[in-house]
């Protein structure tokens, strides 16, 4: 990364085509409007997404891609059911609450207990199997909104990796405060992880107003808190999940390829607009435009619409065992929203200094800064950069994506056209640079 820091200071190139405005956009709004009013919420391996694969089939062949494709793979598949809370005393009140991925389900009647609080999941880790064995337990942790979503990777751990804990401590139940920054009585899923062996218990998320509530309640009554629970997803067996793949032909195969896209299952209880919707028009539409620029690119461009990312990344692992000896020359996706991009970052080789360069030269008119980390590119991509494949990552602003991330409230209304167009804007630019890129993106990996 220092060779890339002194050419970024060294160099300034630029770009082929000015980037001094976002234009309007229309291919990305078609697609995420459409996509989130002609096929609506895409749990993965339902038949919502299967229906939501073959609807982005028919869009990516009449914008003209190439050797559009959907690549099937099995998954073990999980629905949601019925899910109530009421706190029973000492003031009984109703809460709002939605099951984390992986849920298990408690009896049909629902289950009452006694509830412990922990303020944080270091004091919920910290307690003995018997402060809790039998009992709901119900843990705080609160997080706060930044504008690069660096809070996550921490707080999402209380969802990812709680529900197995308290399993293993023997609860009976448990409850989190939404991974969430908003103050919506709106509650936030995810998935949750189970280790080989562990029963999932019922595991559900409370609404961050109601989560301050059981937190104020039990100052009052330390102790005294009581609840009951209904909570009835189920695992439904194998079933199919798969990606979605659409190319724009290169002119120099031994250049290799760029892959780009977005997820296109969702969770279940919004239309997943901004997550992630938005990814899939937005890596679309700047690749659109590159194919109706006429101009056929060097390096060829891969779409790829991943299905079953909410679930574990299950679509970025089914395409690296099928696509993994490809000539992958750079990656990249987005699945931050769509809010305006601030901040691009990458990891490339050394030989590449240059193009990070014109890069910066190219962005920088869009508002767009270079960040000084390397990249690890996200959750899809992840596998094929865990290899060495050069990775470009188009930071969007997050400072409001956790308020409406994994809610009901994931909906078209949420997206501003006017961002939207500046991410079709900054991909674009990115696509052209590196497509035709002289240098050797491949260097050092033996392809």
């Amino acid at each position: 990364m220092k060779n890339l820091r002194l050419a970024f200071a060294s160099l300034l190139v630029l770009p082929a085509t000015p980037a001094s405005a976002a234009p309007d956009d229309t291919v990305a709004w078609s697609l995420v409007e459409g996509l989130t009013t002609e096929v609506g919420q895409r749990l993965a391996g339902t038949e919502a997404e299967a229906r939501a694969r073959d609807w982005g089939m028919k869009k990516l062949k009449a914008l003209g891609f190439k050797n559009v494709a959907i690549e099937p793979f099995p998954m073990k598949a999980w629905v949601r059911g019925i899910e109530t809370a009421e706190l029973t005393a000492p003031y009984p009140q109703k809460l709002a609450i939605a099951a984390l991925g992986g849920s298990g389900a408690t009896p049909e009647a629902g289950l009452k207990g006694n509830v412990v609080v922990f303020s944080t999941f270091a004091d919920f880790k910290a307690a003995p199997d018997a402060a809790v064995k039998g009992k709901i337990v119900y843990v705080g942790h609160t997080m706060r909104a930044t504008q690069d979503g660096s809070s996550y990777g921490y707080f999402g751990l209380l969802r990812r990796s709680g529900p197995n804990l308290a399993a293993r401590k023997g609860a009976a139940a448990f409850l989190i405060r939404s991974i969430g920054t908003d103050n919506h009585r709106v509650p936030h899923t995810g998935l949750t992880n189970w280790e080989a062996g562990v029963e999932p218990i019922p595991a559900a998320a409370v609404s961050n107003p109601d989560a301050d509530l059981i937190e104020r309640a039990n100052a009052r009554s330390p102790g005294g808190l009581q609840l009951a629970l209904v909570l009835t997803p189920k695992f439904v067996g194998e079933q199919m999940s798969g990606n979605l793949i659409g190319e724009i032909p290169g002119s120099d195969p031994d250049a290799g390829m760029i892959v780009i896209g977005g997820h296109l299952d969702s969770w279940d209880l919004g239309t997943g607009a901004i997550d992630d919707g938005a990814g899939v028009a937005i890596t679309t539409a700047a690749a659109k435009a590159i194919l109706d620029s006429g101009k056929k690119p060097r390096r060829t461009i891969r779409i790829v619409w991943w299905g079953a990312e909410e679930e574990g990344g299950l679509g970025g692992a089914a395409y690296f065992a099928k696509h993994k000896d490809e000539r992958h020359a750079l990656a990249g996706e987005s699945d931050f929203g769509a809010d305006r991009v601030w901040r691009f970052q990458t990891k490339l080789p050394t030989a590449a200094a240059p193009l990070a360069a014109r890069l910066a030269s190219a962005l920088a008119p869009l508002g767009i800064a270079a960040g000084a980390e390397a990249e690890d590119g996200g959750t899809d991509v992840g596998p094929l950069v865990a290899t060495g494949v050069p990775v470009i990552a188009l930071g969007q602003d997050g400072t409001r994506y956790f308020d409406i991330h994994h809610t009901a409230d994931d909906t078209l209304d949420k997206i501003d056209p006017k961002q939207l167009a500046q991410n079709v804007e900054a991909w674009r630019v990115m696509l052209e640079t590196t497509a035709n890129a002289p240098e050797d993106l491949m260097a050092g990996r033996g392809q």
